[in-house]
């Protein structure tokens, strides 16, 4: 009698630890799915804001604030060191570039600070409104340099592998998808891409771009022939 006892006994007390680990287990459960439901519901408004149309204001306002450097219209503008021409640039290429300056495949603190908070939608708007401005260029590199610059943009350097230029930026410079317009750019911030190509592109190979059909043709080109290119497109409009 006293062991059927104690085995209804330990019976009970295994029943109510039973409904206890139940009753707890419920309760996780409803815990994970309402994180979860949390969870979906902040990246579902997440997505529609960042797919979502962006305001003229927005555009306008991110618009101000790249031109404070790019200068106006996106002409480019020449400071301790020349910031690069954005009006005209396709708008493959302009992503393409922020992309990589947000993957770290191009150096630069502030650019990435530009970069990597930008939406799907405020990139694309921002792309757009630069590619269809077209103000004059700066000008200012050495006119006597622009006959051989002409020459090697559109003949290219056989002697050293160095393809027409126009193959890939098009006849007259405007760029093509993920090329870019070279036309109207600041003659000094190509020399000082072309010059330093290495140092500024590829530097994340997990993540390589475009860019990196150039690196052997910037090293084949000597230092006056990329002062000599740089001469004629930037007088391009």
């Amino acid at each position: 009698m006293v062991d059927r006892g104690r085995q209804r006994t330990q019976n009970k007390q295994k029943a109510r630890r039973g409904r206890s680990l139940t009753k707890l287990v419920g309760l996780q459960l409803a815990s994970q799915a309402a994180i979860l439901a949390t969870i979906f519901a902040t990246t579902s408004r997440a997505d529609d804001t960042s797919g979502g149309a962006v305001s003229k204001q927005e555009l306008q306002g991110k618009i101000a604030y790249c031109v404070t450097c790019h200068g106006p219209s996106g002409q480019g503008f020449r400071a301790f060191n020349p910031i690069p021409r954005l009006a005209g640039q396709p708008v493959q290429y302009l992503k393409n570039q922020l992309q990589a300056f947000s993957e770290h495949g191009r150096s630069s603190n502030i650019m990435y600070n530009v970069s990597h908070v930008l939406s799907p939608a405020m990139l694309t708007a921002l792309t757009t409104s630069f590619n269809e401005l077209n103000p004059k260029p700066l000008g200012g590199a050495p006119k006597e340099l622009v006959p051989d610059g002409q020459k090697i943009y559109e003949e290219g350097v056989p002697g050293s592998n160095v393809p027409p230029c126009a193959s890939c930026h098009g006849p007259q410079a405007k760029g093509n998808e993920a090329f870019p317009r070279l036309a109207g750019q600041l003659h000094d911030y190509i020399y000082n891409k072309l010059t330093n190509w290495s140092q500024e592109r590829g530097q994340n190979p997990k993540a390589p771009d475009a860019s990196a059909i150039m690196e052997p043709i910037a090293h084949s080109l000597t230092e006056s022939q990329i002062k000599a290119v740089a001469a004629y497109v930037s007088y391009l409009e």
